[in-house]
C-alpha cells in the first residue's frame, strides 16, 4: 500500500533532569514508551533529537557568576574593560554581565545599533532616518541617544536593556560607561582590553580589534573554556550558548557530547534492531518575521550529531518537473515519471535547474530548526523530539 504519510515530528515526553542522570538512558525509555503508548513504530534513519539544555543539566555544567568574574579578571586585567556587541537579553547575557562587571573596575558598554546581532531591535529605522543618524559611522554617547530617542521598551519583553544593563554594572560595583557604535574598532578610543561579545561575527571582530592595536582581546568563547575553582566550563564555546539558570548562575552550552549520541544510537540498533540517526540540538536558524528577532544565540544549531546528518539535502523540486519536464502529463503516468526522476537522480544536484529552490542548508541546521520548534522553550515538557521520514521522498 502507497504511505500516505511523509515527514512527522514528535515531542516526546521526559521526566525532569537533573546532574548525574543517565540521559542515554532517559532518552531511550522515553522514546520507546512513547512508541508502545502512542502506537508507532521506529524505522531506518529516523532522528532522535536532544535539546542541549537536558545535556548540560545532566553534565552539571553550570557557572557561577563569581567564576566569570574571576576568569574575566584573569584575562582582561580587572580595570578598565571595553564590553562590545552583546546581545540584549535577560535569559543569554544578564548574567554574564553581571559576572563581567564584577571583574572590572569600570566598563564600558558599546551597544550596536538600531539592533543587535540576533535583530532585537533597540530603535527603529524610521527614528534613525529622521534623526539623521547614519548607524555605520555615527558614534552616540548615551546621552546624545536619549536625547534623540528617549527610552525604548523592548517589543516583547518591555524591558529598556540600555537603563537595565546600566543598573547591572553599577550593581556589580563597576562603573560604567555606554556607547552606541557598530564599527569594533571604536571602542579603542575608550579602552585596548576588549571583550567582544558577538557571536558569529566574532572572529572578524577580533581579527579587526588586533590589528587596529588592541592590546588584548577576548571573546565570550574565551571566558570559562576550563573550570574555574570546580564551575562548569566549555572548552570550545566559553560562555556562548550560556542561559540563565538562577540570578547568580548560568548553564554553558554542553561539553564533549559526541559520545552522548553515539551511545543512543548504539542502544537503539541492540534494542530495536534500527539504525536510527541522533543529535543534540540547540536554538533553531530562523528568523522572526514580526519582531524579525533571528532565533539563532547559540554559536550553532547542533554541538553533536551521528554521521548519517553530515551534509545538505540533495533534492529535486517537484512542482519544477511538474511544470517543465513532465508538463504534458498527468494522474499515475504524471505520478511515475516524477518518482523516476527521484529514483535515477544525480548524487549531487549543484547547478542543476530542477535543484533549484530546494534548501542548501545543513541537514543539522534543518532539523536542529524543526526541532526548536516542536519542542518550544516553555512547559511543553518535551526536550527529545522524534523526526520519522525526513529522509523519504515521493518516489518511497
Amino acid at each position: 500500500m502507497e504511505r500516505k504519510v511523509g515527514t512527522v515530528s514528535r515531542g516526546i515526553r521526559c521526566p525532569i533532569i537533573r546532574e548525574g542522570d543517565d540521559l542515554a538512558k532517559v532518552v531511550v525509555d522515553s522514546v520507546l514508551d512513547a512508541a508502545k503508548s502512542e502506537g508507532f513504530e521506529l524505522r531506518d534513519r529516523d532522528v532522535i533529537s536532544i535539546t542541549e539544555s537536558i545535556v548540560a543539566r545532566s553534565q552539571g555544567n553550570y557557572a557561577s557568576v563569581e567564576a566569570i568574574a574571576s576568569d574575566v579578571k584573569a584575562k582582561l586585567g580587572g580595570e578598565t574593560i571595553g564590553v562590545i556587541l552583546p546581545i540584549l537579553s535577560r535569559n543569554r547575557f544578564a548574567i554574564c554581565l553581571r559576572g563581567i562587571a564584577m571583574g572590572a573596575k569600570k566598563v564600558v558598554l558599546m551597544l550596536s545599533y538600531p539592533s543587535d546581532e540576533v535583530g532585537n531591535q533597540l530603535v527603529s529605522l524610521d527614528a534613525l532616518d529622521e534623526a539623521g543618524v547614519n548607524p555605520y559611522s555615527d558614534v552616540l554617547t548615551l546621552e546624545k541617544y536619549r536625547e534623540l530617542f528617549g527610552e525604548n521598551a523592548h517589543e516583547f519583553t518591555g524591558v529598556d536593556y540600555v537603563a537595565y544593563y546600566a543598573d547591572l554594572i553599577k550593581e556589580a560595583g563597576s562603573e560604567v560607561e555606554i556607547i552606541f557604535a557598530n564599527q569594533a574598532k571604536t571602542i579603542l578610543n575608550y579602552a585596548d582590553h576588549i571583550l567582544t561579545c558577538d557571536i558569529h561575527t566574532r572572529a572578524r571582530t577580533k581579527r579587526i580589534l588586533k590589528a587596529a592595536g588592541a592590546k588584548v582581546v577576548c571573546g565570550l568563547d574565551d571566558i570559562l573554556t576550563s573550570s574555574v575553582n570546580g564551575s562548569g566550563y566549555n572548552s570550545k564555546y566559553g560562555l556562548l550558548g550560556s542561559n540563565k539558570s538562577t540570578e547568580d548562575t548560568i548553564k554553558l552550552f554542553p561539553r564533549e557530547c559526541q559520545d552522548l549520541v553515539e551511545d543512543i544510537q548504539q542502544i537503539i540498533l541492540d534494542k530495536t534492531g534500527k539504525h536510527i540517526e541522533v543529535m543534540v540540538y540547540g536554538d533553531g536558524a530562523f528568523k522572526d518575521p514580526q519582531g524579525k528577532i533571528w532565533e539563532l544565540a547559540d554559536p550553532c544549531v547542533s554541538p553533536a550529531f551521528t554521521k548519517g546528518l553530515v551534509g545538505t539535502p540533495n533534492e529535486l523540486k517537484l512542482k519544477y518537473l511538474a511544470d517543465n519536464d513532465f508538463k504534458d502529463l498527468t494522474g499515475e503516468e504524471l505520478r511515475d515519471a516524477i518518482a523516476s526522476s527521484i529514483k535515477e537522480k544525480d548524487d549531487n544536484l549543484v547547478g542543476n535547474m530542477a535543484s533549484q529552490g530546494t534548501t542548501p542548508r545543513q541537514l543539522t541546521d534543518l532539523i536542529g530548526s524543526l526541532c526548536d520548534l516542536t519542542s518550544g522553550s516553555g512547559d511543553k515538557g518535551t526536550p527529545v523530539v522524534l523526526v520519522q521520514g525526513y529522509f523519504d521522498n515521493y518516489a518511497n
